[in-house]
């Protein structure tokens, strides 16, 4: 599976500081609702030197999915060198969704807001979504079949789809009883 696609790197302050204040604002008011001006005027940068960097707002879009990417691949990949034992990555991974939905600043999941912006699965952010929900999906079959699990693939459709619904339901409702909802089902399935 190939990893997000994102635009080359070209490091700079202005870029990762370009990135820093997409990352905030498209999380927490929206991609379309976030507007060139204000991405510019809050990294304080230069109309010229947001365009040097990115070329346009799809390219930075895609860059901060690609991190957003990045950073779960990291997060997983540092819970298999601490816990080496399948069913401990996966008690881990349920822990990490309820810790994250308990955060004060939560916003539901950033590949699925992102995906509710963009309506054609051709576009290049659906697109790049798919591959991360691919990743992690089968992130999550490895596990279950490292744990002998008889359906692994299975067993990780069902718990990406009941984390989902964790994420969607603690940021739209009852975060306490999404998490309860989700650890139990989960659970159940570590334990199938």
């Amino acid at each position: 599976m190939s990893d997000v696609q994102t635009s080359p790197s070209r490091s700079s302050p202005a870029r990762a500081r370009l990135l820093a204040v997409a990352d905030d604002l498209f999380y927490g008011d929206g991609i379309t609702a976030t507007g060139i001006d204000r991405l510019i005027a809050e990294a304080q940068v230069t109309k010229a030197t947001f365009y040097k960097q990115y070329g346009s707002k799809d390219a930075l879009i895609l860059e901060y999915i690609g991190d957003r990417d990045r950073q779960v691949r990291e997060a997983l990949s540092a819970l298999l060198t601490a816990h080496p034992e399948p069913a401990a990555v996966l008690a881990a991974v349920i822990d990490a969704v309820v810790s994250d939905t308990a955060r004060p600043d939560f916003r539901g999941d950033p590949f699925l807001n992102a995906a509710a912006e963009f309506a054609s699965p051709t576009h290049p952010v659906r697109i790049a979504i798919a591959r991360h929900r691919d990743w992690f999906t089968g992130f999550l079959e490895d596990r279950f079949r490292e744990l002998g699990h008889p359906r692994p693939g299975a067993a990780a459709d069902e718990f990406s789809l009941l984390r989902d619904g964790a994420v969607c339901g603690s940021y739209a409702g009852d975060a306490v009883a999404a998490t309860s909802a989700f650890e139990r089902a989960a659970h159940r399935l570590l334990d199938a």
